[in-house]
């Protein structure tokens, strides 16, 4: 990845240790690191989070410019999530691409799976461009 287009994490996905790994033309991933602070009381990661590394990613993947000078920002208007299996390693490994749209709104799909290869979750979105 280009480091030019690498940006700081917002405070919220520093948080998370959600952290960048690629960037281009319909396309973003991202990693976060298991750790206990993400685990809901059963020892699992919390589904917030899951959903957090999904739609973060399909944000992204929705977003990109190509003029890392200019920003563009989008607003989630529709998000689901599909849980299918627990975590066997130590890392989550989000990929999303961006399927289509126009010029106020795009739709996204994106798959978290763990180190290991195992499918964890899936997601689709509907995100609205942000002026200004």
């Amino acid at each position: 990845m280009d480091d030019r287009f690498r940006e700081t994490p917002y405070a919220y996905s520093a948080h998370l240790d959600m952290r960048m790994v690629d960037w281009s033309d319909g396309y973003a991933r991202f990693e976060m690191p298991l750790a206990p602070f993400i685990f809901n009381r059963r020892g699992n990661p919390h589904g917030g989070a899951h959903a957090s590394l999904l739609d973060t990613v399909m944000g992204y993947a929705g977003c990109w410019t190509g003029d890392p000078a200019f920003k563009q920002m989008a607003l989630t208007l529709s998000l689901n999530v599909n849980y299918l299996s627990r975590p066997r390693g130590d890392m989550l490994i989000a990929e999303g691409n961006k399927t289509g749209g126009g010029k106020s709104t795009f739709f996204a799909e994106a798959e978290i799976k763990d180190d290991t290869g195992e499918l964890i979750a899936t997601g689709t979105g509907v995100f609205r461009y942000r002026k200004g």
